[in-house]
C-alpha cells in the first residue's frame, strides 16, 4: 500500500510540474498553429494586393508558412521548459545529418531560388523540359508545376530544371512553321510547288515577313521531298500546321499529285549457268 501511495504521489507531483507547462504548450501549438495558418492567408492577399511578381507569390508564400510553423514550435518546446540553447545545438546537428540525407531536396529548394531569380519562363509560358512540355501553373519551393495539353499535372523538380537545357516556346511572339512534303518521281515538281505557293497564299493567319520559303529539299528513296516554311503568330501555330497539312493533302489529290508512300523497286536477275 505504502509503495502504491508513493507511486500516486509521484504522478499527482508529475502533473502538478509539468501539467501547466503542457498545457501551455499544446495551447501555444493549436493558436499557433491557426495564426499562422491566418498570417498565410493574409501574406497572400497583400501580395496579390501590391500586384507583386505571381512566380514569386507560391514560393515566398510557403516559405513564409514554413518560418512560422518553425516559429510556433520553437515556443512550445520552450514553453515545456527545454533549452532552447541545447536545442538549437541539438537541431544544427540533425539538421546538417538531415541536410546531408535530403540533398536532393536541399538542391531543388535551391533551383527554385534560382529560376525565381533568373526567370527563364514564368507561369503561364509553355515549356519543354526534363522530357515533359506543359503550360507552367506554379513555381513552388521544390517544383514546378506543368498542365499538359490533355490535362495531366507534372511536377518537375527544380534541381534539374534549373541546372539542364529547357525550351520556352512562349518568350517570342512568332514562330517558324516547317513542313516537308513528298511527291513521286514521276510527277511536275514546278506544277507542285506552284501549288504550295497557291496553298501558303491563301492562308491568311501566315504572315507575310519573313516571306515564306520553298524549296526541293532532297531526293528521298520513295520520294522528292520539298520543304515549306512560314511564320505566323505563336498562338496560331497548331492550327495553322493542321490546316495547311489537310489543304496540300486535298489539293495534290485534286491536282493530280502524287503522295508517294515508303516502297523499294526489286530487279531479279537470271544468271546463266
Amino acid at each position: 500500500m505504502e509503495n502504491l501511495a508513493s507511486y500516486q504521489d509521484h504522478i499527482i507531483d508529475f502533473i502538478l510540474t509539468y501539467g501547466p507547462k503542457l498545457i501551455g504548450a499544446l495551447f501555444i501549438l493549436i493558436i499557433g498553429l491557426w495564426l499562422t495558418s491566418y498570417l498565410t492567408h493574409f501574406f497572400q492577399k497583400m501580395m496579390d494586393k501590391k500586384k507583386f511578381d505571381e512566380n514569386l507569390q507560391p514560393f515566398l508564400s510557403s516559405l513564409f508558412n514554413a518560418i512560422l510553423k518553425v516559429l510556433v514550435v520553437l515556443s512550445a518546446l520552450g514553453t515545456l521548459g527545454i533549452e532552447m540553447t541545447s536545442f538549437v545545438a541539438i537541431l544544427g546537428a540533425a539538421g546538417l545529418a538531415i541536410g546531408m540525407a535530403l540533398s536532393g531536396t536541399l538542391q531543388n529548394f535551391a533551383g527554385g531560388v534560382m529560376l525565381l531569380i533568373f526567370k527563364p519562363f514564368k507561369i503561364g509560358d509553355f515549356i519543354e523540359a526534363q522530357g515533359h512540355s506543359g503550360t507552367v501553373k506554379a513555381i513552388q519551393i521544390f517544383v514546378t508545376i506543368l498542365k499538359t495539353p490533355d490535362n495531366k499535372t507534372i511536377f518537375v523538380p527544380n534541381g534539374p530544371l534549373s541546372n539542364n537545357s529547357l525550351i520556352n516556346y512562349s518568350t517570342e511572339s512568332t514562330r517558324r512553321l516547317d513542313w516537308t512534303f513528298g511527291i513521286g518521281y514521276g510527277d511536275d515538281l514546278a506544277k507542285a510547288m506552284d501549288l504550295l505557293k497557291e496553298v501558303l497564299a491563301e492562308e491568311s493567319r501566315l504572315l507575310p515577313a519573313p516571306e515564306h520559303f520553298i524549296a526541293l529539299s532532297e531526293m528521298g528513296d520513295s520520294s522528292v521531298n520539298i520543304v515549306v516554311r512560314a511564320w505566323v503568330k505563336s498562338e496560331n501555330y497548331w492550327p495553322v500546321h493542321f490546316d495547311i497539312n489537310k489543304k496540300v493533302y486535298d489539293t495534290f489529290n485534286a491536282k493530280g499529285i502524287s503522295i508517294p508512300f515508303p516502297q523499294m523497286d526489286v530487279h531479279l536477275h537470271q544468271s546463266k549457268a
